[in-house]
């Protein structure tokens, strides 16, 4: 059976990747295979200086068609964490189709530059599941309860 956008038996999903800019470069899998990574690394299509407490939208030059049953999830790169750079608004949707812009914000005291060609973010492909919400009069008791942050002690 060959799933919609799947190559037939990988199981994968095939994302069609379409090149805004001449320099965009396609996600890529920095560890393939058994232990591979999570994520896909996205690169900026463009130089960019975020200011201190700065949130700018860095344009990667890409555009992507995701399978219906498919979106994907960005993520921030660990490298750029370090540097006080966090993603924000990281969810892609399977029926857009527009440039894919990384919404970053500097938490550091300091201007961070981000060059052209650099990887900013992680792709998170995810599969799509269409919850259905119902509402109800009480929810069934659980350990945890409703222990939120800190509740396990640490």
């Amino acid at each position: 059976m060959d799933l919609e956008g799947s190559e037939s038996g990988a199981g994968s999903p095939r994302i069609r990747v379409l090149k805004l800019h001449p320099s965009a470069q396609l996600p890529k899998y920095a560890h393939t295979g058994a232990y591979g990574d999570l994520a896909a690394d996205v690169y900026a299509v463009e130089g960019a200086e975020i200011a201190a407490g700065a949130t700018v939208a860095v344009p990667t030059g890409i555009a992507m068609e995701f399978p219906s049953t498919h979106g994907a999830l960005v993520e921030d790169r660990s490298g750029l964490a370090v540097r006080g750079v966090t993603t924000l608004a990281g969810v892609i949707d399977p029926g857009y189709r527009g440039e894919l812009k990384i919404v970053v914000t500097n938490l550091s005291a300091g201007t961070v530059a981000v060059k052209a060609g650099e990887r900013i973010a992680q792709l998170r492909i995810v599969q799509r599941i269409e919850a259905q919400f119902e509402e109800v009069a009480e929810l069934a008791e659980a350990a945890r309860g409703a222990g939120g942050f800190g509740s396990t002690g640490a």
